[in-house]
């Protein structure tokens, strides 16, 4: 079968407005200090100009009304592109208040990952691509200046289209200062020297529209039965992450057992896989060798479950995207390929 089909989004100019909304947790009003950072950084980034909602700073916000500004956004023409301030816990709620004709009818780039996994979703089944990652509160606002391959997928996503080879920036931290810390303004967390990418099944190129997320929502997605036909996956690129509640290996193996069973797996030509957070903000942070044994343990689980399901399947685990900085922003709905000949990643960020 042919890969499911999406819209062109129109790209961004400078002097464009893009919306800035939290349809999720409004992490905004935790710092807006930290968020205005954000703010000054990506009109110095991009020359757009960030508009903000009535639930972008706002704790609390019914469902109803943060989907109000999720449809508000998207219907209005001089937005050209909409960007999540973070992710959250609830945006399952959100969803079935969201005017999908609205979002049908003005397809334009959305920005966000984590719990933004349900507007992915929503979009993707709607035929929009959008493109996943890309937190004002975590890759803009704070550390003392940007990241060179966020500020490049951002341009790439919001204005310069193209394509690009991602690659791996050498370092990587799981979380940042709290954001309460005036130190979340000028430095970055504790950054580690990061391993090669590990490549699975066999040598040779594949490419397919994305989709996917932080693995935790497409677990809360298939429950509400909000999940893409399988059909629609067929020559696929997946793409899986985990969030900074770090679950195990195990509960990971399961929820890729369940895609196996779904058949998920077996329909998609490769899987993309994110480099996991194994510690976080709460808890002391594990020793290094430990650290490295939580993301081999996931990795393993990961490739053995593709394995079994799809032998042909291409896999590549430790890019990064999701939930860790430096981050890729990544197509969802547009093209990603995977060359396991040459170990090479190339995305596509024309839609």
């Amino acid at each position: 079968m042919a890969p499911k089909s999406f819209e062109t989004t129109p790209k961004a100019r400078p002097g464009d407005r893009v919306a800035v909304i939290s349809p999720a947790f409004a992490a905004p009003a935790v710092s807006l200090t930290l968020h205005e950072q954000a703010m000054r950084r990506l009109t110095e980034a991009t020359g757009l100009i960030p508009v903000e909602y009535p639930t972008t700073r706002q704790l609390g916000a019914s469902a109803e009304a943060r989907a109000a500004d999720v449809t508000a956004a998207f219907a209005d023409p001089s937005i050209k592109a909409v960007l999540a301030t973070i992710g959250g816990d609830d945006q399952l709620t959100v969803i079935p208040h969201i005017d999908t004709a609205v979002l049908a009818a003005n397809p334009k780039p959305f920005l966000g990952y984590s719990d933004n996994t349900n507007l992915h979703n929503l979009l993707w089944n709607l035929g929009v691509p959008s493109f996943y990652g890309g937190s004002t509160q975590v890759h803009l606002g704070p550390g003392p200046h940007l990241d060179d391959i966020h500020v490049r997928s951002l341009r790439a996503a919001l204005l310069d289209g193209g394509t690009l080879d991602l690659t791996e920036p050498g370092e990587s931290e799981d979380f940042g200062w709290p954001w309460d810390d005036p130190r979340s303004l000028t430095e970055f967390g504790n950054r580690e020297t990061t391993e090669p990418w590990t490549w699975g099944g066999p040598d040779k190129a594949v490419s397919g529209p994305t989709w996917g997320g932080c693995i935790e929502v497409i677990d809360q997605i298939a429950i509400a039965g909000r999940m893409p036909d399988n059909a629609d996956l067929d020559g696929a690129i997946l793409m899986l992450e985990t969030s900074e509640e770090t679950p195990s290996a195990d509960e990971v193996k399961r929820w890729v057992r369940a895609l196996g069973e779904r058949g998920t797996l077996s329909s998609v030509a490769g899987v993309l896989v994110a480099r996991p957070p194994v510690s976080d903000l709460h808890s002391p942070v594990p020793p290094a060798l430990e650290r490295a044994r939580l993301r081999k343990a996931q990795r393993d689980a990961i490739i053995e479950q593709v394995t079994t399901y799809n032998p042909n399947a291409v896999i590549c685990v430790g890019v990064p995207f999701g939930h860790t900085r430096p981050q890729w922003i990544v197509p969802h709905g547009g093209t990603i390929a995977l060359d396991g000949a040459h170990r090479i990643v190339t995305a596509d960020y024309e839609h």
